[in-house]
């Protein structure tokens, strides 16, 4: 079953970075000046498909804490159930973010007054949230004693999840804030119009 579930997550990998290379294109931009509206299409793109991946995650975890507060089976039995379809979600949703990461990465820096604060700014919203989804990850190493503490962590772990996926398009939508170039570049992208419309239909 480990091995399986591995496969799982190697799979959804792989898709979801072959779908962000659809979104930001095959060039490595790091550390190289684009367009800045080639910048916002690539960042919209990595965000959307991520986005898309963790929102497949929270309901499964959802599902998870469902199966976790039935008590027609075993504690333990219960207990494993939760935990085990809560871990594979956090596998992928680690995965998939750094995905992301290293699709924000080779979009560049954009070509405005307040460009590298812009990716500065993104960067470090992705790499945050690899570390507050492995952390939630390592949480669940601890098993617990009761079916209490079982569901005190599988809250926890949607909890991260659940903050993870509002905070990254808080963040791209903050980007606007920064420099009207780049405000005027996100209100242009069909990319990130659809990230918008998705997340106000949620």
């Amino acid at each position: 079953m480990r091995a399986l579930r591995w496969i799982g997550v190697i799979v959804v990998g792989v898709i979801v970075l072959l779908v962000v290379t659809a979104f930001v294109g095959n060039r490595d931009e790091s550390g190289e000046t684009v367009p800045a509206g080639e910048w916002v299409q690539g960042v919209c793109g990595a965000v959307g498909v991520w986005r898309g991946e963790i929102k497949a995650v929270v309901a499964d975890v959802r599902l998870a804490r469902a199966i976790g507060g039935t008590t027609e089976e075993p504690q333990s039995q219960t207990k494993r159930a939760g935990n085990s379809r809560v871990r594979q979600g956090l596998e992928s949703a680690v995965q998939a973010t750094k995905t992301m990461v290293t699709g924000i990465d080779d979009v560049g820096t954009p070509d405005a007054p307040q460009g590298e604060e812009a990716a500065q700014q993104v960067s470090d919203w992705a790499d945050a949230s690899v570390t507050s989804l492995e952390d939630a990850q390592d949480a669940l190493d601890d098993e617990p004693d009761t079916l209490e503490q079982a569901l005190q962590q599988l809250r926890g772990a949607t909890d991260a999840i659940a903050v993870t996926l509002k905070s990254g398009v808080t963040t791209v939508a903050s980007v606007a804030s920064l420099d009207p170039a780049l405000a005027a570049a996100l209100r242009d992208s069909s990319t990130c119009q659809r990230l918008r419309e998705k997340e106000q239909s949620s």
